[in-house]
């Protein structure tokens, strides 16, 4: 027979409660912030081909399909990060997506084969590459009205606008140059001899370099922004693979500003590169033909679109692996984050 256990007093009891209660409470917080953390960040990707914005969770979890303007490629955030700016090349237009809505609410006409694009940093103002008009092209988005154009080398492609709104640099990726371009007086002040076919900007965090993407050189050109010269060139090698096949295209800081990663385009790599020393650290494996890169806060994953694949490769870069590739719709092309 088992012996009667001996009822708590009254206030043993009542602390064991407010006690269980307590700790209820604090793992329903702690459940309720790991449900709430991944979801917080979104990742956005533009398909050339479906003529969509992708939306994924931060662990790449399809959460959303934006239907928008035709071929859209280069996305920006509005300032207030309400909305998303994509260029659209083969509907020549620049379109509003809200991303409350999740739907596009606006265009803009640009000029004829519309590539990449700056703000001014008030967000009033887009500096566009226009391909067929080898110009790059200012539209006020207030008034949604062309302001002036400046004449470049042909096929202009990257454009980089300084914090400063002042000033601008441009690839030629025909010319194999960089235009430096004066935005108040709507010149060009320098061309900078780079590598072979220039295609993207990476501006480092304090602002003194500007790096170039050379995708028919193999190679990455490294510009002061105090002299404007090329400082240094960064070259790429891939045991077995042919230089040709090595195509840099994208490229961005690590927001601690020591690496710089590169996507290779059709090598199917990634390269991370020592921002200091200006050499090789290490590559990864991703899906075929990288292309845009993005990374998060805190530089511990970075996004990486896959336009021959598909997808999108997740990096973890303290670990140099890739983790996923997801489904991204045809011929993804650039990739935003938004924690």
């Amino acid at each position: 027979m088992s012996k009667a256990r001996t009822p708590l007093p009254w206030p043993d009891r009542r602390w064991r409660a407010a006690l269980g209660m307590a700790c209820a409470l604090l793992a329903g917080a702690d459940m309720a912030h790991a449900q709430a953390a991944p979801s917080a960040a979104r990742v956005y990707v533009s398909n050339e081909k479906d003529n969509q914005i992708v939306v994924f969770d931060a662990q790449g979890q399809n959460l959303a399909r934006i239907p928008v303007c035709q071929r859209p490629r280069d996305m920006k955030f509005s300032p207030d990060g309400t909305r998303i700016l994509v260029i659209c090349a083969d509907s020549n237009q620049l379109g509003w997506v809200d991303l409350a809505q999740q739907k596009m609410v606006g265009t803009l006409p640009l000029g004829d084969s519309p590539e990449m694009f700056g703000l001014s940093p008030d967000g009033k103002t887009a500096y566009v590459s226009s391909e067929d008009d080898s110009a790059l092209q200012a539209f006020d988005l207030v008034t949604r009205k062309k302001l002036f154009e400046v004449k470049t080398g042909g096929e202009p492609e990257g454009v980089l606008v300084m914090p400063d709104g002042q000033f601008a640099y441009v690839t030629s990726e025909v010319a194999n140059v960089v235009h430096r371009i004066d935005l108040q007086q709507k010149k060009v002040l320098q061309n900078i001899k780079v590598g072979s076919r220039p295609r993207r900007f990476s501006l480092s965090p304090d602002g003194k370099e500007v790096w170039v993407s050379n995708e028919l050189g193999a190679s990455v050109s490294v510009i002061d922004a105090a002299t404007q010269q090329v400082k240094a060139t960064v070259p790429f090698q891939i045991a077995g693979m042919r230089a040709s096949d090595i195509t840099p295209v994208g490229l961005v800081h690590s927001p601690d500003g020591r690496s710089v990663w590169v996507s290779l385009g059709r090598a199917n790599h990634v390269a991370e590169v020592d921002a200091v020393s200006k050499q090789l650290r290490r590559t990864v494996l991703v899906g075929k033909r990288a292309w845009g890169l993005a990374l998060n806060k805190a530089g511990s994953m970075l996004y990486v679109t896959n336009g021959l694949s598909d997808d999108m490769t997740l990096v973890d870069t303290a670990q140099g692996k890739a983790l996923r590739s997801v489904a991204a719709g045809r011929v993804p092309h650039t990739v935003l984050v938004r924690e």
